[in-house]
């Protein structure tokens, strides 16, 4: 009998997950298993948590609904909790698996843990297959090699879109012959070391984990708001669920695939019509596959204060006061500390707001980026490794930007997107 393991990380999906279907189609039988991975509980090198209580109750409740859906076809998930590298095989011997399959890595850390993943199956003689799983275009299809992928955006994107076809979404599995799986018992967000945080009643979204989450939010973007034929005018706002697509976190944790964001796309662009709104969700669904695409061309180069640029940077500050009134939202710049409280108090930001306190902590506190990224790593529930550090790099000025510093006018941005104080005050002035 031929048995597979199916490592679950941050594609939390039964539809549109290649690993799953392939595993199907190979094995006999299939056990899928998430591993608590000790090394994601704790502090950065920064001192922030690498995952902070928002993600972990966003990833609990996606987890649970994973579970639940692989029950509906005859499987269920089994947990571990400690280093990947001991907990997997463990796992293959427990039920004589021959294989390992699992959603392939690009970041510096994911892959270093994969490759000891991969060394310790090994000397147990069990095969480790991986499988791209979150890029709206496979890596395949471009029309350039990895190392040869443009390092300015508009030529990636050009060159892409006129070449490139993005790949059709596999179909969710019918059933899944998995010998019978315990009950799941979810971890507490206290057994993970972090404390639970509710969210503030201002938030603009209230995330909730999981696949059928992520649906029910794609169904109300399109079908039942149409906000989506709106949505390049309205993707600078503040206020309000509907002025964005709000899928990045559902995204992140793989919840929800770009191709079968885009499939469904094109679904409603023969009913409804295609506009420049329609084409902006796949704009910015392949600005997130090119921060891939990036990380994986320089590796760890993302994670250093030169970024990816070989030219002297300056060695930026590490005051430890500033960074405080940041993060707390007491800089006395009304705009940024707005957002700043947004994000302490619900783990999510807009990308107007995002770009902004970047700019500010980078030109005018000018502190080292990297803090800004790793406290962005532990508050954000949308948090993904490539978009998150690929974008910070990029306001930084080392990163992907072709302009060498590109510096926000604070002022100016907050009269434009919020000339009625209707933002700030709501943060600012606004009581629970």
């Amino acid at each position: 009998m031929k048995t597979t393991v199916i490592w679950f990380k941050t594609d939390l999906r039964l539809n549109d997950n290649e690993t799953l279907v392939k595993a199907i189609a190979q094995s006999d039988q299939i056990i899928p298993v998430y591993c608590f991975d000790e090394s994601h509980y704790g502090k950065s090198d920064f001192g922030f948590e690498k995952i902070g209580s928002y993600r972990a109750t966003f990833l609990l409740e996606s987890i649970q609904d994973l579970d639940k859906n692989l029950r509906k076809l005859g499987s269920g998930l089994i947990i571990v909790k400690g280093k990947p590298e001991e907990e997997i095989p463990k796992i293959v011997k427990q039920y004589n698996a021959n294989k390992v399959v699992a959603k392939r890595e690009v970041a510096f850390e994911e892959k270093r843990t994969e490759a000891l993943v991969q060394e310790a199956l090994f000397k147990i003689k069990c095969e480790f297959e991986t499988f791209s799983t979150s890029n709206l275009y496979h890596a395949e299809d471009l029309p350039f090699s990895i190392k040869n992928i443009p390092d300015v955006f508009t030529n990636f994107r050009k060159q892409t879109e006129k070449e490139a076809q993005i790949r059709p979404a596999f179909e969710t599995p019918n059933k899944i012959n998995s010998p019978e799986i315990e009950p799941v018992v979810i971890p507490s967000i206290e057994e993970l070391g972090l404390s639970f945080q509710s969210i503030d009643s201002r938030a603009a979204i209230v995330f909730k984990g999981g696949e059928n989450e992520a649906l029910k939010r794609l169904t109300h973007y399109f079908d039942e708001t149409n906000s989506i034929s709106t949505y390049k005018e309205t993707r600078n706002g503040l206020v309000g669920a509907d002025y964005s697509s709000k899928f990045s976190a559902w995204l992140a944790l793989g919840c929800i695939s770009p191709r079968f964001i885009y499939q469904e796309l094109k679904k409603y662009e023969q009913k409804f019509g295609s506009n420049e709104s329609t084409y902006w969700l796949v704009f910015e669904l392949l600005w997130r596959d090119y921060f891939r695409f990036i990380m994986k061309k320089y590796n760890a180069k993302l994670f250093l204060q030169s970024g990816i640029k070989t030219n002297e940077v300056q060695i930026n500050d590490t005051n430890s006061i500033n960074l405080e009134a940041w993060i707390n939202g007491k800089t006395g710049v009304d705009f940024v500390d707005a957002n700043m409280i947004e994000l302490k108090l619900t783990g999510f930001m807009s990308n107007r707001g995002r770009q902004n306190v970047a700019s500010y902590l980078c030109n005018d506190l000018k502190l080292d980026w990297r803090l800004g990224a790793a406290y962005f790593e532990q508050q954000l529930i949308d948090y993904d490794v490539c978009s998150n550090w690929g974008n910070w790099a990029y306001l930084a000025g080392v990163g992907n930007d072709p302009r060498e510093k590109r510096y926000f006018n604070i002022e100016k941005q907050a009269a434009q997107y919020d000339k009625n104080k209707t933002y700030v005050n709501l943060w600012l002035k606004s009581k629970l």
